[in-house]
C-alpha cells in the first residue's frame, strides 16, 4: 500500500520518490506535520484537504513556495484542532523572525524564553 505521506498533493519528490527540501525549515515543518499526524492530531485526509485548499489559494497571485503553503496549512490545522491559538502561532513566528535576524550566519538560532 502506498505511503499516504508521499501521496500528498504536489509534494516535491526526488528520483527515488522521497521528499525534496530546499531549506532546513522545510524539512522541519514536514517532520512536525508527520509527527502531529502520527500522534492523532489530525487524519492524513484532513491534512491533504487542508493543504489542497491552501495550494488552491496560489491562484490569487501570491505565488508562495510549496512549503510556505505547507506551513500555512499546518498552522491552520493546529488552530482548528485547538492545539495552538492563531495568536500563539503568530507570536512564535515573530519571535523566530527576530531571533533569526539577531543570529550571525552559520550559528544556530535560539528562541529566548
Amino acid at each position: 500500500m502506498p505511503d499516504p505521506v508521499l501521496a500528498t498533493p504536489k509534494l516535491p519528490l526526488d528520483q527515488d520518490g522521497g521528499p525534496v527540501f530546499s531549506e532546513p525549515w522545510e524539512a522541519r515543518v514536514f517532520a512536525m506535520t508527520v509527527k502531529a499526524h502520527e500522534n492523532g492530531v489530525f487524519s492524513w485526509s484532513e491534512w491533504a484537504e487542508t493543504l489542497g485548499a491552501e495550494l488552491a489559494k496560489d491562484g490569487d497571485g501570491a505565488c508562495l513556495g510549496y512549503y510556505d503553503h505547507w506551513l500555512n496549512a499546518f498552522e491552520a490545522l493546529l488552530s482548528r484542532k485547538g492545539v495552538a491559538a492563531a495568536g500563539q502561532l503568530q507570536g512564535l513566528r515573530d519571535a523566530w523572525d527576530q531571533a533569526a535576524l539577531a543570529t550571525p550566519h552559520g550559528e544556530p538560532i535560539e528562541l529566548k524564553r
